[in-house]
């Protein structure tokens, strides 16, 4: 669909956001009305574990991201990317998104999150029934100086916490957020795969060893490419096909692990099935529904079936 045949959320902070964000990155309308997600949430013990899960899954983000490519499509038309959602979010706000350098470092800390947000610009404060415009100045400037005679409180700092997108955002949980939306039959394989990852000592251990040599700006600027190439992109001299396979392989291990079984005796491995057999091929959900309308299915037809609605 265009811009302007799309609704606005009506939510608060959306009209600022909508005013503030096309300042800060060509795209940002776009992820506010032409982009949708899977999104899991994960548990962590301790600021330990917390940090150290949050730099596995930030190494191997946008590779997760690239097997779950299922946006081919702008405005009824052939992308020029297979997830329109992963090359939208390279055009966004610089201040609040991407994958967190400061974190990718062995050590990182809660303080070290903190020190990011209180650099991010605030978007409003809320005072009672009144809503005060605050862009541009960050939070550890509104901590000092204040503004408009307002002076900073916890509920301002919960709300600032919540308008920073981070590929994988820590809150009460670790929340990762790097995947477009998906048919119903793949639906669950996210929340599965990032279970096998982070849940499985076993598996943790051996995506860390497996991501070790991975730097932040090598990653980074593979992340256009695997926009547009998905799995056949190359990251470090190898396809990202071949990442896939291998964080595919430690998932399904980590969740047989686990053992948590369904009523059928089956472990969570099941729902990674669907996304076995495409990464086994190279493909993708988007090139999965490529191919019904490269068949002859009409466009329209084919993505409801497709997300299976």
């Amino acid at each position: 669909a265009r811009q302007e045949d799309l609704p606005w959320v009506p939510k608060l902070r959306y009209g600022i956001m909508r005013e503030y964000l096309p300042t800060r990155g060509t795209m940002a309308l776009d992820m506010m009305r032409r982009t949708a997600t899977v999104q899991a949430n994960l548990d962590y013990e301790s600021e330990e574990d917390a940090m150290r899960k949050i730099r596995v899954a930030l190494r191997i983000s946008p590779i997760v991201s690239a097997m779950f490519a299922n946006g081919p499509f702008l405005e009824g038309a052939r992308a020029d990317v297979l997830s329109m959602r992963a090359k939208t979010w390279l055009h966004m706000d610089p201040d609040r998104s991407g994958l967190l350098p400061f974190a990718w470092k062995e050590g990182a800390t809660y303080n070290d999150y903190v020190e990011w947000l209180l650099d991010i610009p605030m978007f409003m404060i809320k005072r009672g029934g009144r809503v005060l415009h605050n862009t541009g100045q960050t939070f550890r400037a509104f901590m000092e100086d204040g503004f408009e005679g307002e002076r900073a409180t916890v509920s301002d700092w919960e709300s600032h916490m919540g308008t920073a997108f981070p590929e994988v955002r820590l809150k009460k949980t670790i929340e990762v957020r790097g995947v477009d939306g998906q048919p119903t039959n793949i639906t669950c394989a996210l929340p599965a795969l990032w279970k096998g990852l982070l849940y499985s000592a076993d598996a943790l251990d051996e995506t860390e060893d497996l991501t070790r040599d991975f730097d932040f700006e090598t990653v980074q600027a593979a992340r256009p490419r695997m926009a547009k190439s998905a799995l056949d992109a190359r990251l470090y001299d190898r396809p990202v096909a071949h990442w896939a396979d291998r964080i595919l392989d430690i998932a399904y291990r980590g969740l047989a692990a686990l053992n948590h079984l369904n009523t059928n005796g089956y472990h969570e491995g099941v729902h990674l099935d669907r996304l076995r057999q495409l990464v086994a091929t190279g493909r993708t959900p988007a090139q999965a529904l490529l191919e019904e309308v490269e068949a002859g299915t009409n466009l329209r037809d084919a993505i409801l079936e497709h997300a299976k609605l």
